[in-house]
């Protein structure tokens, strides 16, 4: 069983639930009071079964928690007052013999301990005494209806700890909300308690605490003792008289003198702590399924929009949508088109040598179509980046975890970065070099040709992303339009220098190398959303985990129960 509930508390731990989605706020209360509770009482008392009983005395504000307390050891160990809030720093009062028990690795771990009174909320007071029964300890907490939140905060966290719950009220405010919210989970948790009714006139001593019993067997506590502490007056050290707390004292020291006792009340409490956490751990299991789901379609819809904006800046660089224009103007510059692309829409077969002849480009003319095609590459990829953008933005506020991630990203999604058109100009100039490089490369050995030395490595690098920009119009012959019509000119002229396979080849690793520094640039693009659904570390495993945890405790508790019954 404790194997089991470590691994619940680590499954619990992963299950950050970080999205903003309808009852993720509860579910994130309900899972950090579970962490605390395996932390502070299940685990600890699991790995020492035979500590000590723990008695945590709880109450409303002005019950006379305190009072109480220092009246049951005989001396003041805790702070009173009629200023609230009065109890600051919790104070766990315990036989010497018993200090070992209570090291920071014990219970409430994550509160120091001091043997000096403080009003640090963050510490434990321990108190040695022998006025109580070794066995027994008795921690005085703060009010669980105290104005200060870390007061009511620490307040529950003691509750969750406790062996037992000694409920005090007073005949004034035993109906009051609050103490019967705690009560009530006290019910559901099976945990056991003890009803203190302090300060009760001697007119009502009869009719509230017969009120207070009916009260406490409809909500499912009837089997809990109630004591009645009659109001009176307190001696200089702001004790009440022995007798008035004679009945709560003696049941206490009764309890701390029969180990079994002891035993039931601390496995009566386990039990319904254990039972309650599988319980509830389907609930925060349920909400981390939830948080699964949306973050994936959060990230699918990043991924669409993006991977949308790849493809068509892919097709949109192949099918001849580039070939227009300025890039086809100063194409046709460079290649004296006029009769030469009249002549080839009707005679093409036949002038791949008329067409080498008539070419008659210089290097500033290849120039200018280098240029035309970085700011035609440049503003196709950055419309598709803007658009992306805006996809995948609009996408995120259908959801109210999207408009959240979004308020919180420190920038505007819905547009491309500021600096991207800038990323997107040096990724272009960039590739046109490789080109320039691939041809270079290609025609290392045919540099003395006449051919190559008519175009030059920037004419030829030109021809190259003429036809890149046109490999998937599927234009031929006397069927090419003027985009077709100039792609298969660039390709008699590569043809002409390279040989087909050749030119296939160089085609074929340019654009490759084009949709790759595309994807790049996009993907930085991507992440600038991905990044933010990374940093919520949102486990998919984590449902599963959740609900492997919660079924092995219920596994482990049904074989005790069925070993009990034989």
């Amino acid at each position: 069983m404790l194997t089991a509930l470590v691994r619940l508390r680590q499954a619990l731990q992963a299950a950050t639930l970080p999205l903003e989605l309808p009852g993720a706020a509860e579910a994130r209360v309900s899972r950090r009071e579970m962490i605390d509770q395996l932390e502070d009482y299940v685990i600890p008392r699991a790995m020492t079964i035979d500590a000590p009983l723990l008695a945590v005395v709880g109450g409303s504000t002005g019950a006379g928690k305190s009072t109480l307390v220092n009246s049951l050891i005989g001396r003041p160990v805790s702070q009173t007052g009629v200023l609230r809030p009065t109890t600051r720093s919790p104070v766990l009062v315990h036989h010497p013999d018993d200090a070992d028990w209570f090291g920071e690795d014990a219970l409430l771990p994550d509160l120091e301990r001091v043997h000096r009174a403080t009003t640090d909320p963050e510490a434990l007071q321990l108190v040695a005494s022998d006025t109580v029964p070794a066995g027994l300890a008795i921690l005085d907490a703060p009010d669980i209806d105290s104005v200060e939140e870390r007061n009511r905060t620490l307040a529950s966290q003691l509750l969750a700890a406790a062996d037992l719950w000694l409920f005090v009220t007073s005949a004034a405010r035993y109906a009051d909300q609050v103490p019967w919210d705690f009560l009530r989970q006290a019910a559901e948790r099976s945990a056991a308690v003890a009803i203190v009714l302090d300060r009760t006139p001697r007119e009502a001593a009869e009719t509230v605490p017969t009120h207070l019993a009916r009260m406490l067997a409809s909500r499912g506590l009837k089997d809990s003792p109630l004591f009645v502490v009659d109001e009176g007056q307190v001696d200089d050290e702001g004790l009440l008289p022995p007798e008035a707390v004679a009945e709560v004292k003696g049941w206490l020291d009764a309890l701390a003198a029969d180990a079994e006792a002891r035993a039931m009340v601390v496995k009566q409490t386990m039990d319904g702590a254990i039972r309650g956490l599988a319980r509830h751990t389907h609930a925060v299991a349920d909400a981390a399924t939830e948080q699964v789901g949306v973050h994936r379609r959060l990230r699918e819809d990043v991924d669409k929009a993006y991977d949308d904006a790849i493809r068509q800046v892919g097709e949109a660089s192949a099918d001849g949508t580039l070939l227009r224009g300025e890039v086809l103007a100063r194409w046709q510059e460079f290649v004296g088109t006029g009769e030469l692309l009249k002549s080839l829409e009707t005679r093409v077969g036949r002038l791949r040598d008329r067409i080498v002849n008539a070419v008659r480009g210089k290097p500033q003319q290849a120039e200018r179509v280098t240029v035309a095609v970085e700011s035609g590459l440049e503003t196709l990829i950055l419309e598709h980046a803007e658009a992306a953008a805006e996809r995948a933005e609009a996408s995120w506020q259908s959801l109210a975890a999207g408009q959240a991630l979004l308020a919180d990203a420190g920038q505007d999604l819905g547009r491309a970065s500021r600096d991207f058109r800038r990323q997107a100009e040096r990724a272009v100039r960039e590739w046109q070099h490789d080109v320039l490089e691939m041809v270079r490369t290609e025609g290392a050995e045919k540099r003395g040709t006449a051919r190559f030395l008519a175009y030059g490595v920037n004419g030829l690098s030109v021809a190259l992303m003429v036809v890149v920009f046109a490999h998937t119009a599927g234009v031929t012959g006397a069927e090419a339009g003027i985009a077709g019509g100039s792609a298969v000119l660039g390709q008699k002229l590569l043809e002409a220098v390279f040989g087909d396979q050749a030119v296939r080849s160089l085609a074929e690793r340019a654009r490759k190398d084009l949709e790759r520094r595309v994807r790049a640039l996009l993907d930085v693009e991507r992440r600038r959303y991905t990044e933010l659904l990374d940093s919520l570390d949102v486990g998919a495993d984590v449902p599963d985990r959740l609900r492997d945890a919660a079924r092995r405790i219920d596994d482990l508790r049904f074989a005790a129960a069925q070993d009990t019954t034989k």
